[in-house]
């Protein structure tokens, strides 16, 4: 009797039959570089025809980029012609955390909401605004946020799966079984996440964290490429057991 029993080879993760999805991640108001890539996935479409495809965008539409209110009216199009689910990143869950208590607008405009502001026609009196100021700032930019925009962002979800895929915009804590994850890890974990050589329960696809190129893990895949910074939008395609990053 041999000394080790040889472990069987983990199986790819799969897709449902027919099934084709199409990924997206932090495109942080950069409407010049998504637009591009919703054309790459119309041309890809015309090509193959996949009885079923999904385009899943994993949160962080706007701040940081000079154009989130336009990312947004693309989006919201887009859901109309096109099996679409739309993810909740830190970004958006800042958003409307500042605008239920102007308290926390500081955190929101330290990490981009002043060009998300900007893009709706909204400029900050000052860099460190009073409070008066913050309940007026948020104020004027509630009325010039279109119901449409407060519809999508309302309706964000915080993960989706398909198959043997789990889509989340930051990513998941280890050990924790994904039907008992917290929202919060979902949209802000990073380190524990990302150290993790743990075999999930599923392949999770994520972005949160830029890194220079598109990275496919054996755990998992990260497809935020940093677009504000680096002007490089990954559009990740997936089928069957194919996964590919461009």
């Amino acid at each position: 009797m041999p000394l080790f029993r040889s472990r069987a080879p983990r199986r790819k993760p799969k897709l449902p039959d027919g099934v084709r999805i199409y990924a997206i991640s932090d495109i942080h108001g950069c409407t010049h570089l998504l637009e591009p890539m919703l054309r790459v996935i119309d041309a890809d479409l015309a090509r193959s025809k996949p009885r079923h495809a999904i385009e899943v965008f994993l949160g962080d539409y706007i701040d940081r980029g000079p154009d989130a209110r336009s990312t947004l009216d693309v989006l919201v199009k887009r859901s109309r012609r096109a099996n679409t689910v739309f993810l909740k990143g830190n970004h958006e869950a800042l958003l409307t955390t500042a605008v239920r208590n102007p308290d926390l607008l500081d955190d929101w405009l330290r990490v981009g909401g002043a060009q998300t502001l900007r893009s709706y026609g909204v400029s900050l009196p000052q860099p460190t605004p009073e409070q008066e100021e913050r309940v007026a700032l948020l104020r004027q930019f509630a009325r010039a946020l279109p119901q449409e925009h407060v519809e999508f962002l309302r309706n964000l979800r915080p993960s989706f799966t398909c198959g043997d895929f789990f889509f989340v915009h930051a990513g998941i804590r280890p050990g924790v079984p994904l039907s008992e994850q917290r929202e919060t890890d979902l949209l802000w974990i990073r380190e524990e996440f990302l150290k993790s050589d743990e075999r999930f329960s599923k392949y999770i696809v994520h972005g949160h964290t830029p890194v220079r190129n598109a990275q496919l893990l054996p755990n998992r895949a990260n497809i935020d490429t940093g677009a504000y910074a680096t002007g490089n939008l990954t559009l990740m395609s997936i089928q069957g057991t194919s996964m590919l990053a461009v």
